[in-house]
């Protein structure tokens, strides 16, 4: 049974009423006849609440979840995600290097600094496949550097390293990788730093992994039980059907909703985020077949040297066999002749 999401958000227009608006700009019919039918049609959809809002989408989630402008909704969820309430204290700058410098397949990064002093960098990745636990280590260090020099300018000779807080690498998951897919019964994965002698000491550097992909396998028809799983639902799920049981049940996601279905009325403006989101998913995808090609050509390389190594071994072999053969032909030349 489809659920009309109009009768909760009576913003929503029909079909004819954005084709309509579409067709009278000469400028949105040609970006509109730019995409493919595929892509006109997830449009539309995502205009008219058919198929929900891909709250992901990085546009989207910075407009509704910006800490600068809604910080009690960022609030929220850490609060959630990390046990404990947290109140932003300020958002903080991308000016680290690897966020310009590396190409890698995030759609979303807000890094902010809490009121006990901590740092959190909440990422979305859109493709999952090659996010390995040194690219969220190097992450977590590049945070961690960052207090380090902040307080140690500001502070000066009154800094002590007790002044630096916890950071934590909070990662959604909208595709997982491989090593979450094999913990398919498991929506979160908390980490930190341990000994394995029960050792306690604050080494500030915490994990979060959310792979919504199997949040939503996980899932399927059963009911929304506490706040988290509602947070997850919101940024996992995108049918109308889960909508309708989300704001049921957890009715402070109805403003949310509701700014973006009122985004949805400059159909200008969401043309333009659209574009620019199928432009970076067009990238991604680019980059992600690169790497996935220079994955096979590293690993056909190694099969390469693996097979000149031992063909190597074998020459090495064959050529002592050799010198053993011709040791023994001059030992049976020499016994004929002693036997001449």
């Amino acid at each position: 049974m489809n659920t009309n999401l109009k009768k909760y958000f009576p913003v929503i227009r029909t079909r004819e009423q954005v084709l309509g608006e579409i067709n009278r700009s000469v400028r949105l019919s040609d970006k509109y006849n730019e995409w493919s039918m595929e892509k006109q049609e997830l449009f539309l959809n995502l205009c008219t609440g058919e198929k929900g809002i891909k709250i992901l989408y990085d546009s989207f989630f910075k407009e509704i979840m910006n800490p600068e402008y809604e910080p009690e909704r960022m609030n929220d969820l850490l609060s959630v995600l990390l046990n404990k309430k947290v109140v932003i204290k300020e958002v903080l700058p991308l000016d680290s290097t690897r966020f310009g410098d590396e190409k890698c397949l995030i759609i979303m990064d807000i890094v902010v600094e809490l009121e006990d002093g901590s740092i959190a960098d909440v990422e979305v990745q859109k493709l999952g496949y090659a996010f390995p636990g040194q690219r969220m280590a190097c992450y977590s260090a590049d945070m961690l550097l960052r207090q380090y020099k902040r307080l140690r300018d500001v502070k000066k000779k009154k800094f002590s390293y007790k002044d630096i807080g916890s950071v934590y690498t909070i990662i959604f998951f909208e595709n997982s990788p491989l090593e979450l897919k094999e913990i398919s019964e498991a929506y979160i994965h908390r980490g930190k730093q341990n000994f394995d002698t029960n050792l306690e000491l604050n080494m500030l550097q915490e994990y979060i992994l959310v792979p919504l992909d199997i949040f939503k396998k996980i899932k399927q028809n059963e009911n929304i039980d506490n706040k988290l799983e509602a947070w997850l639902t919101f940024l996992g799920m995108d049918s109308p059907e889960w909508i309708e049981k989300l704001i049921h049940g957890y009715p402070e996601f109805i403003p949310m909703y509701e700014d973006l279905y009122d985004m949805c009325l400059n159909t200008e403006k969401v043309m333009d985020m659209f574009s620019k989101e199928l432009a970076e998913l067009d990238r991604n995808t680019v980059d992600y077949m690169v790497d996935q090609m220079q994955l096979q050509i590293d690993e056909r390389d190694k099969i390469i040297d693996e097979q000149d190594r031992i063909i190597g071994e074998r020459n090495k072999i064959i050529d002592e066999d050799k010198k053993e053969i011709e040791k023994l032909k001059r030992k049976i030349q020499e016994l004929q002749k002693h036997n001449c």
